[in-house]
């Protein structure tokens, strides 16, 4: 009976499901609830500990050291992907990585409390190496579950079911960082061992619910994960790294997407990097976990507003040109008010609300500019853009937040802290001015090919 109501709220957003279908992609959405509830969770304790264990304005080093330790972690993980199946990955990492969140919750009852026995270089250690550790979980074991969801389910069903799977996630998005992560601060505990505890069993729950999803879902269901189209799979070719850096370097229209991605990442870093500074002066220890918790559900109920109320297709009324000119504005409104109100409250707000914007504007328009496009491209340089693109503007991002401590010291915390901001101002407003006739350009070539019915590259 539930089912089927449930069944009827769904059609509206996500489509008709015959209701075996139906219950694989709740199957699955489950999975994944726990994976974005834990990953999202672990996300503001990351910041949260780190910030008690080392300092708060180490965080671009600690970025910094996470993106050059992901990419031997990355050849590991693949060369693994490559001897193992997608199933038994999901007993291999999860394993790991809940009993290691089990042991860091060990240690945690060390560690985080007042008159550590711990020398400060091993706090500092342990502080890197559990940030480091987080950043992980959500480039391998997210990338792992959507690759296991690829394997078991046909294109078709999958333009309706993929978006219920990401608004069931959404949802462990929204509850687990408020019951859990918050959970300590509430209990009026020292430490966030009790949550890492819990992070850590539900990471261990993920195998039963993988393996409860393949006995419960009928094998018609799970075609393309049973062998369909094997042969030609393994003859496949990843696309590889400096092709797509290859064609990226050819196109200009590549290279605008990719500065218009670029520009975005690096701007919202800094305004994350100064939003977590500034938590981190009015909250510590497991206050500080409490409040980035309340942001990180804060950030899921918007991601799924925009997601159920369909904001997502903006771009279709406004057309692709528009909302891509829209942004740097948008951006640019946001950097003013980022330089001139000092508030806590406002970076709250400025941190959910750009995550909105990507959601409603950025996020669809850019992925609209691979339309007119060769599949070459679509599969080369966009995996670069996408992959590669992303980190190097977030790395750049964390080089220009590590001028907040030299520049302190230098002429003390206001003015240094006043000539942070003043060289944000120098370089962010260049920047959006660059990405707006960039924006303008992607437009009207993405119109004109269109309407011409022509490749662009």
């Amino acid at each position: 009976m539930f089912i089927n109501i449930f069944q009827r709220i769904c059609r509206f957003n996500f489509g008709d499901f015959e209701r075996e279908e139906f219950k694989k992609f709740l199957r699955m959405g489950l999975i994944f609830a726990l994976i974005i509830g834990v990953y999202w969770t672990l996300r503001p304790l990351k910041d949260a500990i780190f910030i008690q264990l080392v300092d708060k304005l180490h965080l671009p080093y600690a970025k910094t050291v996470s993106v050059i330790c992901l990419l031997p972690l990355v050849m590991f993980y693949t060369k693994l992907l490559e001897r193992k199946s997608r199933e038994k990955m999901l007993v291999i990492l999860p394993t790991f990585y809940g009993i290691a969140i089990l042991c860091f919750s060990a240690l945690m009852l060390i560690a985080q409390i007042d008159n550590s026995p711990l020398p400060s270089l091993l706090t500092h250690v342990i502080g890197y190496v559990w940030y480091v550790f987080v950043e992980s979980f959500g480039s391998l074991v997210v990338a792992l579950f959507w690759a296991f969801a690829s394997d078991t389910t046909e294109p078709t069903p999958a333009k309706r079911g993929f978006p219920l799977v990401v608004a069931l996630g959404q949802t462990g998005g929204i509850i687990l960082p408020y019951s859990i992560g918050g959970l300590p601060h509430r209990l009026g505990l020292a430490t966030d061992a009790l949550s890492m505890a819990c992070l850590g069993a539900l990471t261990l729950l993920i195998i039963p619910t993988v393996a409860y999803f393949l006995k419960a879902t009928p094998k018609h269901l799970l075609t393309s994960f049973h062998g369909k189209n094997e042969k030609k799979e393994e003859t496949k070719q990843e696309p590889g790294f400096l092709e797509g850096l290859k064609l990226m370097l050819k196109h200009r229209y590549l290279l605008g997407i990719f500065a218009a991605n670029f520009i975005y990442e690096v701007v919202v870093t800094i305004f994350d990097f100064n939003f977590k500074v500034a938590a981190g002066a009015e909250y510590s220890g497991v206050a500080l976990s409490h409040y980035l918790s309340l942001y990180a559900s804060s950030v899921n109920i918007v991601s799924l507003s925009c997601l159920l109320l369909g904001i997502s297709n903006v771009t279709r009324y406004l057309g692709v040109g528009t909302a891509l000119a829209a942004m740097p504005v948008i951006v640019g409104l946001a950097l003013f008010g980022f330089l001139t109100l000092d508030s806590l409250t406002f970076l709250f707000i400025l941190m959910v609300g750009s995550k909105a914007i990507n959601y409603a504007l950025n996020g669809p328009a850019l992925k609209q500019l691979y339309i007119p496009t060769t599949p070459d491209v679509r599969f080369k340089a966009q995996a670069w853009i996408e992959t590669f693109g992303s980190r190097s503007s977030k790395e750049a991002g964390s080089l220009f937040n590590m001028l907040l401590s030299p520049l302190q010291s230098a002429f003390g915390a206001v003015a240094g802290r006043a000539h942070y901001l003043m060289l944000s101002g120098a370089i962010g407003f260049p920047l959006l001015a660059f990405w707006l006739v960039t924006a303008l350009f992607l437009g009207r070539t993405f119109k004109r090919a269109i309407d011409e019915k022509k490749v662009v590259c």
